[in-house]
């Protein structure tokens, strides 16, 4: 280990950093300590220790060398590190690995990706505690050699993980997953989670007071319809009132009561008025506390709201956010359709969104090679009409909107593995109907059956699935000696070769919109993503541009059997721009 305080020395080791495959950095939040890693040949290495409080150089030009492209670079947990030095006007390039993400991808339902977790799930040995993450760690009082050292012991072992995870990516198959989709995302995302999405505060705060309103009055009528007061948000209370007092029919009662879950309350609505006043009742608190109140306390001062974009959560390889989360607005309701007007663009400026057009449909009969599927997306025109057609054994013309919503749902079902029972309860049909709809559909598609087919007995065999990118998910359930879970296990295994690679296309896609935006020198910024959407917010004179740029990027970033098509609206809140 070295501690480098003269800029002579500093300059010296930028250069060898420059010339070295790939150095390894730590660094605290607050960029004032930092600890580089260089290998000098097959068993040593160079540590250097750099502080602001010791240098006697320009420590803003140091970090600007350091994080140069010039300079290749792993860290743990890169997106995070990017969005930091972009805060703070810093470049922010070179990166070439990341522990986090590499960890991610080998094995996508760890859960943590803690650097210690890493390091002794992968050597059996464990790190001390990141004691140089403590507040006031490397203060003249609180320094002590415990402190530098676990500084040194995990610079170290981003080190020894790149080593290791680089060659396991290779032996998977990763580095193309791994180098063109997932690393380029942490600049993307950083930049994301920096511009933030502007929320007009005061249609908010009136929202909420509507919906404080309305609960309200929810309330003092379940209170009559009960002929008492309770609380409404126990599920043991309201049980006992609904099933002990009011006697609707009801399920087994368990050691906590009765269930009062969604699913069983919409199964009761037109029993009694007072179930379809809870259900309104929860939809309009949980729109009031979730998202009026909710978003009213995480806007920051420029009233722009600035979700955290999560890169290792999802098992499929979605994108998650949080703090707050903004991909699980409702938007079936006509009230959560509202939380979207709220989102609005800064002063001359609209928001455009493009969102893909059933993209996992596409994919699957990309996968499939089912010719009827392919000829059906090739000819354009309306798929969901098209497969009832087929499943009804009627001409195009005659199908009915029934027909055609129960096509939608057999439509996506079949991505997620669903069964004829839950499609009954999807459709309120019997099992029997489900079924018979389900047969119509693998009759009319005979390619999807036997890709499903092949792809459960495949990963029976191999024991994972993986994506067109090679994403993969182990799958032990499938070996497992209990039904429920090797029907989750085939279940995944019919889904997540689908919904992973969607998720996939779309971080390409994410990339690629944003190099162009970049090229044609647009001030268009990426501001959101949720699923298959994407949203942007520019000046009203690039809404045009903007808009034929995003479906060109989303459309194009990769070749299937069947077209991509996304579609692209702007307006003057999210849900104009919906279209």
């Amino acid at each position: 280990m070295e501690q480098v305080t003269d800029p002579a020395r500093a300059a010296e080791l930028l250069e060898l950093w420059r010339q070295a495959d790939c150095v390894s950095v730590t660094v605290l939040p607050d960029l004032q300590v930092l600890a580089v890693e260089c290998r000098t040949g097959p068993d040593s290495c160079l540590l250097a220790d750099l502080r602001f409080s010791r240098y006697g150089g320009d420590w803003n030009a140091l970090l600007a060398d350091l994080f140069s492209a010039d300079v290749p670079k792993a860290a743990h947990n890169v997106k995070d590190l990017t969005r930091t030095l972009l805060e703070n006007k810093l470049p922010a390039e070179g990166f070439v690995f990341d522990t986090a993400l590499g960890a991610y991808l080998l094995d996508a339902t760890a859960g943590s990706y803690d650097l210690s977790r890493l390091f002794a799930s992968y050597y059996g040995e464990e790190l001390p505690k990141p004691l140089y993450l403590e507040p006031d760690a490397f203060s003249p009082l609180g320094e002590t050699p415990e402190v530098a050292a676990s500084l040194y012991s995990y610079t170290s072992a981003v080190t020894a993980l790149r080593e290791t995870l680089s060659e396991k990516l290779r032996e998977h198959d990763m580095e193309r997953l791994f180098a063109e989709i997932e690393l380029p995302l942490c600049r993307v995302l950083a930049e994301m989670e920096l511009t933030g999405c502007r929320v007009d505060r005061a249609a908010l705060s009136a929202f909420g007071e509507t919906l404080a309103v309305r609960t309200a009055e929810l309330e003092r009528s379940i209170y009559n319809l009960a002929g008492e007061e309770f609380n409404i948000n126990s599920p043991k209370q309201l049980g006992e009132i609904l099933f002990g007092r009011l006697g609707l029919p009801h399920g087994k009662k368990t050691k906590t009561g009765w269930s009062t879950n969604a699913d069983v309350l919409e199964k009761l609505r037109y029993e009694a008025p007072i179930v379809g006043a809870v259900l309104e009742y929860r939809q309009y608190a949980k729109l009031k506390s979730t998202y009026a109140d909710g978003l009213l306390k995480t806007l920051d001062g420029d009233g722009r709201v600035r979700t955290s974009f999560q890169m290792t959560v999802t098992a499929t390889g979605r994108l998650s956010s949080t703090e707050p989360n903004l991909q699980n607005i409702p938007t079936r309701t006509d009230l959560g359709s509202e939380i979207r007007k709220m989102f609005v663009p800064a002063e001359g400026c609209v928001l455009v969104d493009a969102d893909y057009s059933q993209i996992e449909l596409r994919l699957l009969a990309h996968v499939s090679g089912d010719e009827a599927m392919r000829a059906a997306f090739l000819a354009g025109g309306d798929f969901h009409a098209e497969t009832a057609a087929k499943v009804f054994h009627v001409e195009r013309p005659e199908v009915t909107h029934e027909m055609r919503r129960s096509a939608k749902a057999v439509n996506f079902g079949i991505v997620y593995g669903i069964s004829p029972f839950s499609l009954s309860q999807d459709l309120g049909v019997t099992t029997a109907e489900a079924k018979a709809y389900m047969d119509g559909y693998f009759a009319a598609f005979p390619g999807v059956r036997r890709y499903m087919d092949e792809v459960v007995a495949r990963a029976k065999e191999d024991g994972y699935v993986e994506t067109l990118f090679h994403r993969r998910r182990e799958l032990p359930e499938l070996k497992s000696s209990k039904f429920t879970l090797r029907s989750f296990g085939e279940r995944v295994a019919l889904n997540m070769p689908i919904q992973g690679a969607a998720a996939d296309i779309m971080k390409l896609a994410m990339t690629a919109v944003w190099k162009r935006l970049r090229e044609e020198g647009l001030a268009a910024k990426l501001v959101l993503q949720v699923h298959d959407e994407l949203i942007v917010e520019c000046p009203e004179s690039e809404a045009e541009t903007a808009a034929r740029l995003l479906a060109e990027e989303m459309e194009n970033v990769v070749r299937l059997t069947v077209p991509l098509t996304a579609e692209a609206h702007w307006g003057r809140n999210w849900l104009e721009a919906k279209g």
